[in-house]
């Protein structure tokens, strides 16, 4: 009963401090406009993402869309992750000490920074805790239940992120190294592939029938992206994310190499460099590996307990307990949203030191990426609104932006029920032609609506640069609105031939 009210207690903290993150001047985040408006457009794919986010997105919707539930679903996902983790010290013996320390390590982490944003981040962490936490099962009794545990948490997950992919890739090798590779000889092993096949099956028949979007999504990733990361940075990230308990982690690598009692589960010593190392190798963004760690907190913790069994080492326990959160409060008054912009500009320094304003353009901005992709979306929409409202017959009005930010921004923030689109991201299968468009608000990025004017006035009457966003830290800072009133040509017409166009560039079928 202590126990569970402990791990009550725990997770209610965790929720509670979730919701106190983010500071009221911020937005919602770029991301989270696109992830929210699939719920208007349920698929079994899409070209950013599997479909297991716009089902949630779904949910939400019908919740009321607010910003609670919003935040909501990654914090449970946070908050079950340390469920499992506790589950998993309990499964290996661990006592009260090291359920409170495991736990509490994996509380004040990277995790409240990664559950803070409505993305299939959290999600992701979660179903590599679990699948992790599944094998320690198997493991433990032998029973194929497990197996088919492993296999449903798995597909969740490949439904929710391909990342879940690199699990595989370092766990395959790693069970072949060890005596436990019996189990690829285990016929019961093969079913549960064929759960996971077929519970996946619908999105790669997705991917099939749209030319496997994925494959162009991950090559623009690497061409525009991931070139600019830096194999340092990644190294150095693993370690701030988990500030000041990382050395937990080597704890438990370093059982699961000496430990008698871990000789069991040396695959996942095997696993963690072989994953990493294919990180490091693909140069991949660093948070992409952030759900390997919660269950080597677990062996961690497990392991320095048992060195802290004679009386003289038993007072360690409340200081190593307090620890977390000791290093969580230099994390919390940097990494997250809850300083105004005006003062991380003023004090860049100290956010310089850790790499936080380096952008994935390679540079360094005013404010982190995060910070400055929750900026600005309100104004944006307030003044689309305001144009949309102005229009002579405004339900003939197509509303095209630059980018999915952009387009999702307006989408949620819009008290007139614009449906914005863009010629970026799933946007592109979103348009929709079912009536005969005769105006055009506009929206283009500051560094791309220099020639807008000269190139599409011709085909209206009349031609107005309205209005720009104005928050200078935000990353939409300059975008311009234009609105071009009654057209000369057909616009449908038009905007169907670019939009086909851009189908073939990122070869999708042409609707």
């Amino acid at each position: 009963m202590k126990k569970h009210l402990i791990l009550v207690g725990l997770i209610l903290l965790k929720f509670i401090i979730q919701y106190q993150l983010i500071s009221p001047i911020y937005d919602l985040h770029r991301d989270e406009f696109l992830h929210l408006d699939q719920a208007n457009h349920l698929a079994w794919g899409y070209l950013s993402v599997p479909p297991l986010t716009s089902w949630l997105s779904y949910l939400i919707k019908i919740l009321g869309n607010s910003v609670f539930w919003i935040k909501f679903f990654p914090a449970l996902f946070g908050a079950l992750t340390i469920l499992v983790v506790w589950k998993t010290i309990e499964e290996l013996k661990g006592g009260l000490f090291a359920l409170i320390f495991g736990t509490s390590c994996v509380i004040f982490s990277v995790l409240f920074r990664l559950n803070t944003l409505y993305q299939p981040n959290s999600f992701d962490v979660l179903s590599w805790t679990l699948i992790y936490y599944f094998i320690i099962r198997y493991l433990n009794s032998g029973h194929h239940k497990w197996l088919y545990f492993i296999a449903v948490a798995f597909a969740l997950g490949f439904l929710n992120k391909y990342n879940i992919a690199f699990l595989i890739v370092g766990l395959i090798p790693a069970i072949i190294a060890v005596p436990e590779r019996k189990v690829l000889f285990n016929s019961k092993f093969y079913y549960s592939i064929l759960i996971a096949f077929l519970i996946i099956l619908p999105n790669l028949i997705w991917q099939y029938m749209n030319n496997f979007p994925v494959l162009y999504h991950f090559k623009e990733l690497a061409e525009t992206q991931l070139i600019n990361v830096n194999r340092w940075s990644f190294i150095r990230s693993q370690f701030l994310f988990f500030f000041g308990t990382f050395p937990v982690i080597g704890f438990g690598l370093y059982a699961l190499l000496c430990y008698p009692a871990f000789r069991k589960y040396r695959l996942f010593l095997l696993s963690f460099f072989i994953t990493i190392g294919v990180f490091l190798f693909l140069k991949a963004k660093d948070y992409y590996a952030i759900g390997i760690y919660p269950i080597y907190f677990a062996f961690g913790a497990v392991y320095i307990s048992t060195l802290l069994e004679n009386k003289a080492e038993r007072i360690l326990k409340p200081l190593l307990i307090a620890l977390p959160l000791v290093f969580f409060i230099p994390v919390y008054l940097l990494t997250f949203p809850n300083k105004s912009p005006q003062y991380i500009a003023n004090h860049p320094e100290k956010y310089r030191k850790i790499g936080m304003l380096t952008w994935e353009d390679g540079k360094d901005h005013q404010l982190p990426q995060d910070f400055a992709d929750m900026l600005g979306w309100r104004e944006l929409a307030q003044k689309v609104d305001d144009i949309y409202g102005k229009i002579p017959n405004p339900q003939n009005t197509l509303v095209l932006c630059d980018n999915y930010g952009q387009a999702g921004a307006i989408n949620y923030y819009s008290k007139r029920g614009i449906r914005a689109v863009t010629f970026n991201a799933d946007y592109i299968n979103w348009f929709d032609f079912s009536h005969e468009f005769r105006n055009l608000i506009r929206i283009k990025n500051s560094w791309e609506n220099q020639s807008e004017m000269n190139e599409t006035a011709p085909y209206f009457v009349q031609s107005i640069r309205s209005d720009s966003i104005t928050n200078e830290y935000a990353r939409e800072y300059g975008t311009v609105i234009f609105t071009f009133i009654h057209a000369k040509i057909n616009i449908n017409q038009r905007v169907k031939n670019e939009v086909e166009q851009e189908q073939r560039q990122h070869l999708l079928p042409v609707k």
